[in-house]
């Protein structure tokens, strides 16, 4: 692994990075914009959507990219020529994560309460997306959920549990349900948000209060830690080989704050690797 280096600064409130062709797709929450950034650090904004949390994901073999428009219960698809159309109607705000299987399923997260209010906490729930624009609820009792990764066999759906310190797992039902949950792994004192999964079937989480990116195997086994100088928010494997493990960071100042994060201080970074990344996002 070597050392961290900065491919992108001066944003806001940075998540949801993405690999996709040659370029990282990743939000910008603060300023409503998904932007597309290439390796030399070139970028352009390819999407406006006004929403916090603004998350996508991009369909399989497709170059059309989803987008919750959490602000108005939406799930939007950008299509190639810049588009965006409503891809289902996912009901009341809050929504916040997606992660899109390899057969065009779509999981999509909400909290069960608004922590930018300071409400009391209630149990979040994950909704499937079918391929037909069809809306379940396929899982609940997520404390806060947040990142979400596909297994590459299409078969395990792991969801971060931010506020219960864990990564929650489902099997994958040929309908796209979600059966067979169980405790991926207990993080400790980690605080999961944004993860990706690897080839040798570790997961790295994005951890904001602890300032890092961490690798886990199965059970919670640490594997690998990247310190960083600010909150790690997501983080996704990408790059010509996989290999490339780009995280979104920036400065935390709470989430009841008028301005979450500090202005300007989000940066998309890179680290060199050794085992690259496997199945979605």
């Amino acid at each position: 692994m070597t050392g961290v280096s900065t491919l992108l600064t001066g944003r806001g409130l940075v998540e949801s990075p993405r690999w996709h062709g040659d370029r990282l797709y990743f939000s910008d929450w603060t300023a409503g914009e998904v932007v597309a950034v290439g390796l030399t650090g070139r970028s352009e904004v390819v999407a406006r959507v006004a929403s916090l949390p603004l998350c996508t994901a991009w369909l399989p073999d497709d170059d059309r990219l989803l987008i919750v428009s959490s602000a108005d219960g939406r799930l939007l698809r950008r299509e190639p020529d810049g588009s965006l159309v409503t891809h289902a109607e996912l009901g009341a705000p809050g929504w916040n994560d997606i992660v899109a299987d390899g057969g065009g399923n779509a999981y999509v997260n909400r909290a069960g309460f608004d922590p930018t209010a300071g409400e009391d906490v209630k149990p979040g729930s994950v909704h499937l997306v079918g391929r037909d624009g069809a809306v379940r609820e396929v899982a609940d009792d997520i404390a806060f959920p947040n990142g979400m990764a596909v297994t590459p066999d299409n078969a395990t759906l792991i969801v971060a549990d931010s506020y219960r310190r864990r990564l929650v797992a489902f099997d994958i039902d040929t309908d796209g349900g979600l059966s067979r949950r169980r405790v991926w792994a207990d993080l400790g004192e980690g605080a999961p948000d944004g993860i990706c999964v690897d080839a040798e079937n570790a997961v790295w989480y994005a951890d904001v209060p602890n300032r890092r990116c961490v690798r886990v195997a199965e059970g919670g086994t640490v594997l690998e830690t990247v310190e960083l100088d600010r909150g790690a928010f997501a983080c996704v494997l990408g790059g010509p080989e996989g290999r490339t493990l780009f995280i979104t960071a920036a400065q935390w100042q709470g989430m009841t704050e008028s301005e979450m994060v500090a202005p300007g201080s989000g940066q998309v970074l890179a680290v060199q690797v050794e085992v690259p990344g496997a199945g979605r996002p």
